[in-house]
Parts: structure tokens; sequence; C-alpha cells
């Protein structure tokens, strides 16, 4: 049991420091930030691999670590990042506990899916209600939640479900399916 705990903790560690490094070198291309998503790849990933705690606290802590040391992202957008990807990291990582087919690449792209999708909503939410409240409309948020992270979803769609499996075939993460010896 301790030895799964580290690995979770190193895992989480590893996913936050992706957070910080991953986004620079997305942001040498003109709103890589906005169309790729890069810090959104760990967290997610952090949820998925490690468990809800884990992740949320990867959702929380790459984007704040990241402003810090970088200035990614400014300040104005941190509050609304830092709820959205607290979000994904959180429903990734329960949807990882909880929802279960019987097959592992259907539950992780269901997984995925589901916690892209209410993390949006999330970020959405948070902008209309509380960050941009009265400037945010639904064709803003339809643009830059779907349209605009267009590459950045598929990236995420393609990379994660295979990066987890091959991480639970190589032993580094432990498969829900695993078979106790």
């Amino acid at each position: 049991m301790k030895r799964s705990s580290t690995r979770r903790l190193v895992m989480a560690a590893l996913c936050v420091a992706l957070g910080v490094v991953l986004p620079m070198a997305f942001h040498s291309v003109p709103r890589g930030g906005s169309i790729f998503l890069p810090m959104h790849i760990p967290v997610l990933l952090c949820g998925l691999a490690c468990g809800w705690p884990y992740g949320l606290a990867c959702g929380v802590l790459a984007p704040l670590c990241s402003s810090l040391i970088t200035g990614m992202p400014p300040a104005a957008y941190l509050p609304s990042m830092l709820c959205e990807l607290a979000a994904y990291g959180l429903i990734s990582g329960l949807l990882a506990r909880f929802l279960h087919t019987g097959r592992r690449s259907v539950d992780l792209y269901l997984q995925l899916i589901g916690a892209m999708l209410i993390g949006r909503v999330v970020y959405g939410v948070m902008n209309a209600l509380v960050f941009s409240a009265g400037e945010y409309s639904m064709a803003v948020f339809l643009s830059g939640a779907f349209v605009t992270a267009l590459p950045g979803i598929v990236i995420q769609l393609v990379v994660l479900p295979p990066l987890v499996l091959l991480l639970e075939k190589a032993r580094l993460l432990e498969s829900p399916y695993a078979v106790a010896a």
C-alpha cells in the first residue's frame, strides 16, 4: 500500500512539473495555450492515473506554480483556469474510480470525455457568474471552449488513453482490472 501511494505522489509531482514545463513549449505559438491546452494534459493524466485527490491537487498546483514561475497563465486568467483544471483533476479521478465498463480502453475514453465536458462547463459557469460576469456569452464560451480548443481536445483524446494504457502495461500504474496474483 505504501509503495502505491508513493508512486501516486511521485506521478502527481511529475504531472505538476509537466504542467509548468509543457505550456512553455506551446506558448511559442501565438495563442498556443488556448489552442493546444498543454496544461490540461498533465492534469487529466494525473486524475486518470492517480485518483481524484492527486488530480485535484495537480489541477490547483500546476496553474498556480506555472503562473508564479513563468507568468503563464497571467494573473487575470489564473482564477478561472485554476477552477477549470481543479475540476478536470477531480472529475477525471472520480470517473476513473467509479466508471468501469469492463473494457479498459472504453473506460479511459468515457472518463476523459466526461472530465473534459464537466471541466469546460465549470470554466464557462465560473466565467459567466464570477470572473467575467456580464461580459461572457454562450457564443464566447462555445468558441473558446470547443472551436479554438479543438486541436487541444484532439491531442488529449489521441495521447492520454494510450499513455495511461502504456504506463499500466509497464507496471508504472496499477490497472483497475489487474488480476491479483
